[in-house]
């Protein structure tokens, strides 16, 4: 198994950046239960969202899918 899987990346920059999965949720009208499963590598959000989500950050889209090695 990875031990990436324990780090995700939206869950550090949503922290990073002082947001919650919920206001997260609110911004981009979803279910909160659908961004917590992101935040727990559950399941991913698609590109689209993925842009969104970088642009409500103000991160790169690329902060969101580094991996660290």
């Amino acid at each position: 198994m990875e031990e990436n899987r324990d780090l995700n990346r939206l869950k550090v920059v949503l922290a990073d950046k002082k947001r919650t999965n919920k206001w997260l949720a609110e911004q981009l009208g979803k279910d909160p239960a659908t961004v917590s499963k992101w935040c727990t590598n559950t399941c991913q959000p698609d590109l689209g969202n993925l842009m969104k989500i970088a642009q409500l950050l103000e991160v790169d889209v690329n902060e969101l899918l580094r991996f660290n090695s």
